[in-house]
C-alpha cells in the first residue's frame, strides 16, 4: 500500500468524521426527535398508523438501514477521492499487496 501525506490523511479523516456526525444527527432525530414531538406528529398518519407510532415501530429501522447503504456509498467515493481504493490494493492472506 502506498503512504499517504499527513495533510491528505487529516482531510480524509475530517471528511469521514463529519459524515459520521451527520449520520448520527439524522439517527438521533429519527429515533428520539419523533418521540419528543410525538404529540405534534399525531395528526400525520402513514398506512393508517400515527406517524410517531410508525417511526417507532418501523421507520427508525428503515432509516437506519438506508443510512448504512448511504454510508457505504459515500465512504467508497471518499476513499476513491483520496486514493484509498480497495479495488487497487487487495490484501492477500500472506500480507502482500497486489496492484491491479
Amino acid at each position: 500500500m502506498k503512504k499517504i501525506d499527513k495533510a491528505v490523511a487529516d482531510q480524509y479523516f475530517r471528511e469521514k468524521t463529519r459524515n459520521m456526525f451527520i449520520y448520527l444527527g439524522i439517527w438521533f432525530l429519527v429515533s428520539f426527535g419523533v418521540v419528543f414531538f410525538a404529540e405534534s406528529f399525531s395528526e400525520i398518519s402513514i398506512g393508517g398508523f400515527p406517524f410517531h407510532y410508525f417511526m417507532g415501530a418501523q421507520g427508525a429501522i428503515i432509516t437506519f438501514i438506508v443510512l448504512l447503504f448511504v454510508n457505504a456509498k459515500v465512504s467508497d467515493s471518499i476513499d476513491k477521492k483520496y486514493g484509498i481504493d480497495e479495488g487497487k490494493n487487495i490484501q492477500m492472506s500472506a500480507g502482500k499487496t497486489v496492484d491491479h
